[in-house]
């Protein structure tokens, strides 16, 4: 991940009695010369803060009150929260407890506690304590630093996915676990310390100082720094969960045509996106479109044109946005020129931006294949899922470079070479052909080579999808179609046999039509031009015409078994 976003606290932190470390001031206004957002979150009222540290220009917002006020150099903020009601205060000094006002907060003592606790449960108010050192703060339900930062990140437009924050106290818990790497101080709280991804050692603000340089100089978050942010694809055959780390990894999902591999990396992407993750799908065959259905997903293209690339850049720009480029309507030699730019344009927007977060690539095998693999990928930036029934075909500078496998039911004897050979273990071939070739639509297995595998071939159930993938209409399977809607079969421009007024004919009549005549309808992609027009089933459509650029490419011999059972199964009907 680049690193984009900068989120420290103030007291204890980056300040040692209050007083602001020049360090520390220096390091931040070197990382925002470097273009990176500094935003300082404090429990401190912000006229206090305003005291203490002087102008605030050196930073790019300011989160304060424990989230709930937002303020900005410019002078403009916003409250998230409200001070509580007079009533409150009023019976707070009728029990001779000191406190200070800010506009959202009420500050005290910590050792009031008790009595300021029996106050909220007499009158019943929706309000809670949280304590920092020797202080406490009284505040509005929902508000933490960590929902402070989000807000003024949103205002922003910047993901906390590009974000490092910094604390040392038990206030800053809320703050550490919205960003990407949460860094706990070893000077202060051990409870923090136990929750962050890593421990910053030292001895006060300087070292914090010396942190920031280093990170603002390298620009990319941790590579290494494996930990929070996870998702969830299945469970296991002991019933734990398997959840799967994403920071900074490449990963391929391979497996049969029509064994589920664009299912399972929906569902991933699903995940990611419910999560806040920025992502981009490439997807040649419109498999991906139901995604849509999730909040801040858009769908480009669907054309006979691609998306015009400023179109696709500018959506992508846009943290909370995730973008599937359609391609299924683009012919095949248009879809490989369009890739050369737009796959280049993404990893630069992505080194320069941080977004966005993920790439999926499908059906890579017909894309990523020749020597200029490295002039389409940035495979240093960890960023990528790559899809494809055909992982010998993906350029070996490409295979290297993966962390994760994930492999649906997979039977072809060179691809399962392909994968033991990635492995590095040549004795594990005759085991993982049987297992390969043995997995349930509804499973998949994590090679080993991962922390998540636990050393061995791991093998887990999916858990199921939110967004709809593949619905089957057993009604449309051997409805009668109009005149004019057949498909006639033919070979060299006659026609050949009996036109097929339904899908169920057309299956029938598979088994007796000639392999030329089938091998030309595939060649020219009559087959999904029917299913488009006359059923209007663009989810088949797409798994027709990666069946018939299998047979362009030279990868089948016969289409006619393929689609049969493709259209079956699609259909719930088996003869």
């Amino acid at each position: 991940m680049k690193f984009g976003v900068l989120a420290t606290d103030y007291d204890g932190t980056i300040a040692r009695d209050g007083a602001l470390d020049p360090d520390v001031k220096a390091a931040i206004l070197e990382a925002r010369a470097r273009g990176i957002v500094a935003v300082l979150a404090t429990g401190r009222i912000l006229s206090d803060l305003r005291q203490a540290a002087g102008n605030l220009e050196f930073v790019d917002a300011v989160v304060a009150e424990n989230g709930a006020v937002i303020a900005f150099p410019n002078g403009q903020s916003r409250l998230l929260g409200r001070l509580p009601p007079q009533v409150f205060l009023d019976e707070l000094r009728r029990r001779g407890v000191g406190f200070r006002t800010g506009q959202c907060i009420v500050e005290a003592d910590a050792a009031s506690a008790p009595r300021i606790l029996a106050v909220i449960r007499e009158l019943e108010l929706p309000l809670v304590i949280l304590f920092n050192r020797s202080r406490l703060m009284v505040l509005p339900q929902a508000i933490s630093k960590g929902t402070g930062l989000r807000e003024a990140l949103n205002i922003l437009r910047l993901s906390a996915h590009n974000a490092i924050a910094i604390g040392d106290a038990e206030n800053d818990h809320d703050l550490l676990a919205e960003c990407e790497i949460a860094v706990g101080v070893s000077w202060g709280s051990v409870a923090l310390q136990k929750e962050a991804d890593e421990v910053l050692p030292g001895n006060g603000p300087r070292a914090v100082a010396a942190y920031i340089q280093q990170a603002a100089r390298e620009t990319r978050l941790p590579r290494d720094r494996i930990g929070r942010h996870r998702i969830t694809v299945a469970a296991s055959e002991d019933g734990r969960l398997l959840e799967i780390a994403i920071h900074g990894r490449d990963i391929l999902v391979v497996g049969d045509p029509q064994s589920g591999k664009s299912w399972v990396t929906g569902l991933a992407c699903e995940q990611m996106i419910l999560q806040g993750y920025c992502v981009c799908v490439v997807d040649p065959e419109g498999d991906y479109g139901a995604l849509e259905s999730l909040p801040g997903v858009v769908v480009l293209g669907g054309e006979d044109q691609p998306p015009d690339l400023p179109d696709v850049a500018r959506a992508l720009r846009h943290f909370d946005l995730s973008v599937v480029v359609d391609l299924s309507r683009v012919p095949y030699e248009d879809k490989v020129s369009y890739l050369k730019a737009l796959l280049p344009m993404l990893a630069s927007l992505r080194r320069n931006t941080g977004l966005p977060h993920r790439i999926v690539i499908d059906e890579a095998h017909y894309f990523l294949h020749e020597p200029n693999v490295q002039q389409l990928l940035d495979i240093e930036l960890g960023a990528y899922t790559i899809v494809t029934y055909r992982p010998s075909d993906l350029h070996p500078d490409l295979r290297k470079g993966i962390d994760v496998v994930v492999v649906k039911r997979l039977t072809q004897p060179q691809e399962v070479q392909t994968l033991v050979t990635m492995a590095g273990n040549r004795n594990v071939q005759p085991e993982w052909t049987t297992i390969f070739g043995g997995l349930a639509t509804s499973e998949a297995v994590l090679l080993p080579g991962t922390e998540e595998a636990e050393g061995k071939l791991r093998r887990f159930r999916l858990l199921p999808r939110m967004t709809p993938h593949v619905r089957h209409r057993t009604k449309y399977f051997d409805i009668q179609l109009a005149g004019g809607q057949e498909f006639v079969f033919t070979d060299n421009g006659q026609s050949v046999g009996t036109p097929a007024r339904s899908l169920k004919q057309f299956v029938s009549l598979l088994a007796s039509i000639p392999v030329t005549s089938l091998g030309g309808h595939a060649r020219r992609g009559d087959f999904s031009r029917w299913i488009t027009g006359v059923f209007h089933d663009h989810r088949l459509a797409s798994s027709v015409r990666k069946i018939e650029q299998r047979y362009r490419l030279g990868h089948l011999d016969d289409v006619r078994q393929s689609l049969a059972t493709l259209i079956q199964e699609r259909y719930g009907f088996f003869s």
